[in-house]
């Protein structure tokens, strides 16, 4: 089931990844913009430089298990934490993790408890970094009271779901040996893991990862978080000879595509070969394929509530959920969009 990252990807690299399912002018102005964040997000850093902080940290109430730690960011405007966080929370804690919560926001105290039955160390941070940010302070927290894990796990509220099982995908990861292992693997940007679920296993890729999670430097630029950080530590990870896989690996997942599929992304996808020449991002526009034809178990939260690629048929994505999750992930988006706390 697990796929080995391909480190050679498509050959025209992330302005490939760029030109896919846009047109030339929207490619243009989408430059101009990525730009303009990278300009005014580097002055905006020097000459105020972020500074993380801790809070607040308790303890949980879950009983230690082993040696796997999951580190999982929570973020919401208004602070609340949704039933289907607490339930990834458990599904996580189900399968061997001590689960760390880690969240940018500020959780009402019922909330706040309500996460301690599900977890070893409850963190609140200043909102700076994002999700690397975030996983680099709770790393180093998480390590110096529970020691170094075997196993550890990153996580995220960046997923509706799960509404299939995670234990046959989890047991995928742990029989792969020493590495990285996560989900999905995209070519945006260069070959990557994408990080709402990354598992490193074995004391080097252990260490390899908190090391890269040390070196994160917070930035107000999403677009050189994602560069340095997600993108990055795959790069640095098969650098260093580890083994990077995926679950749903891009080939595969790409294979399963009809001329239906493609003819919806656009005149450059007029032939089989095209989804690998111009990359996209399987989450985003794969994510029927992914759901319905190789069980894959989330939905991204930023496509059903944004859809930043205008892409159609999104505003059905009920259909590929089971009646019973329907609700959970409705309140989980109704807390998503709530404002933020007076």
């Amino acid at each position: 089931m697990l796929s080995d990252v391909d480190a050679a990807g498509s050959g025209l690299g992330r302005a490939a990844h760029g030109l896919a399912g846009k047109s030339r002018l929207r490619f243009a102005r989408r430059v101009l913009e990525v730009g303009a964040e990278l300009v005014f997000a580097e002055l905006l850093d020097r000459l105020r430089p972020l500074r993380a902080e801790i809070l607040a940290m308790e303890a949980g109430d879950a009983p230690r298990q082993g040696r796997s730690t999951g580190l999982y960011l929570h973020w919401s405007a208004s602070g609340r934490v949704s039933a289907m966080v607490l339930r990834q929370l458990a599904l996580w804690r189900a399968a061997g993790f001590d689960m760390v919560f880690v969240t940018n926001a500020t959780p009402p105290r019922e909330d706040w408890d309500a996460v301690a039955a599900e977890t070893v160390l409850r963190i609140r941070r200043r909102n700076v970094g994002r999700d690397f940010g975030a996983w680099r302070d709770a790393a180093t927290l998480a390590c110096e009271r529970l020691g170094t894990p075997e196993e550890l796990l990153l996580a995220n509220d960046s997923v509706l779901g799960p509404f299939q099982p995670l234990e046959p995908l989890i047991d995928a990861w742990r029989g792969g040996g020493e590495g990285l292992f996560g989900m999905t693997e995209s070519w945006g940007g260069g070959p990557h893991l994408q990080s709402y679920a990354l598992l490193a296993r074995g004391q080097g890729a252990v260490a390899g990862l908190r090391t890269h999670l040390a070196q994160h430097r917070d930035s107000r630029s999403k677009w050189r978080t994602v560069q340095g950080g997600e993108i990055g530590l795959t790069r640095r990870m098969l650098a260093e000879e580890y083994r990077c896989a995926a679950l749903f690996g891009y080939r595969r997942v790409c294979a399963a595509l009809d001329a239906v599929d493609q003819a919806g992304f656009g005149p450059r996808f007029t032939d089989t070969a095209a989804v690998l020449r111009y990359p996209l991002n399987p989450t985003h526009h794969l994510w029927r394929v992914l759901v319905e034809r190789h069980g894959f178990p989330y939905l991204k939260t930023e496509l059903v509530r944004r859809n930043p690629g205008h892409l159609p048929g999104v505003d059905h994505w009920r259909e590929v959920v089971p009646a019973p999750m329907r609700a959970m992930i409705e309140d989980h988006l109704a807390v998503m969009d709530a404002p933020a706390s007076a």
